[in-house]
């Protein structure tokens, strides 16, 4: 499933869906697509979604200086994968845009 994000104030963005419901998750909402976040809404939502991706990030930070001893294939390529901060960069960039011009957010 992919999820698509309009916003009067930015060109659309598409994630897939897992990665969507988990950034909106982190915004505070309930992760159920399709959706929307009112102009008013959206300063909180974004302040939510960065902390949350920093705290995400300083605790992969932490794990990766613990090294461990039972480190498999699957987490190897788990780490290949770009991190979640790096995928939600187009959202916040939709987000404050957004706010900046005063624009709800949709998703479906």
């Amino acid at each position: 499933m992919l999820v698509t994000f309009h916003s009067r104030a930015y060109a659309d963005i598409t994630l897939f869906g897992d990665i969507a419901q988990t950034l909106l998750r982190m915004m505070g909402h309930s992760g159920s697509v399709p959706g929307a976040l009112l102009a008013e809404d959206i300063p909180a939502a974004r302040a939510r979604l960065q902390a949350a991706l920093a705290t995400q990030q300083a605790a992969a930070a932490a794990k990766r200086q613990e090294p461990s001893e039972d480190e498999t294939e699957e987490d190897e390529e788990k780490e290949a994968r770009p991190p979640l901060g790096v995928r939600a960069l187009p959202l916040l960039e939709l987000l404050e845009a957004s706010a900046r011009k005063g624009c709800d957010v949709m998703w479906d």
